[in-house]
């Protein structure tokens, strides 16, 4: 099940932050990449938007089934994907504690969306994703653990850079 995958990458993402200081936590590498921060803030960002359209899409009589996608390659860093807008992060300062909890937070709702719903409905509805088209609901509880992968991958080679 993607509950136990989804865990132990966000376990390596709040680990990979540990040593730094809030100041190192909150600082732009000079290459113009997102802070851990930043990179945090987008995560929260990004699995609120999904739990929030595949609530939508479960009550959704028109939402259509479609046929799963490759959804692994959403690791790769070397495929570039521009965040839509509604994920960018603030250049606001936040600590690590706070961002911690919005993650925990998010993956709540995330998880209660996922708990209290039939999960045949999962293979029977869709939304869209901007590289993949229609994915089925089912893929997105893995794609958010994968998609996080992705970004811990980028957060360890800016820690190395501040």
């Amino acid at each position: 099940m993607f509950l136990e995958e989804n865990n132990a990458i966000r376990k390596e993402l709040f680990q990979s932050i540990e040593g730094l200081s809030e100041k190192q936590f909150n600082t732009t590498p000079s290459n113009g990449s997102w802070s851990p921060k930043q990179i945090f803030e987008h995560l929260v960002r990004m699995e609120t938007v999904i739990a929030t359209n595949i609530a939508r899409e479960l009550k959704n009589p028109k939402s259509t089934k479609s046929m799963k996608k490759p959804i692994f390659i959403t690791t790769s860093r070397l495929l570039k994907v521009e965040a839509p807008g509604y994920t960018t992060p603030t250049e606001d300062y936040k600590s690590k504690e706070e961002m911690k909890k919005a993650l925990h937070e998010s993956r709540l709702f995330l998880l209660d969306v996922y708990e209290s719903s039939p999960k045949e409905a999962f293979r029977e509805k869709s939304f869209k994703h901007p590289i993949f088209g229609k994915v089925p609901l089912i893929q997105w509880f893995p794609f958010v653990g994968l998609h996080e992968k992705r970004h811990l991958k980028q957060l360890l080679k800016i820690i190395k850079m501040i």
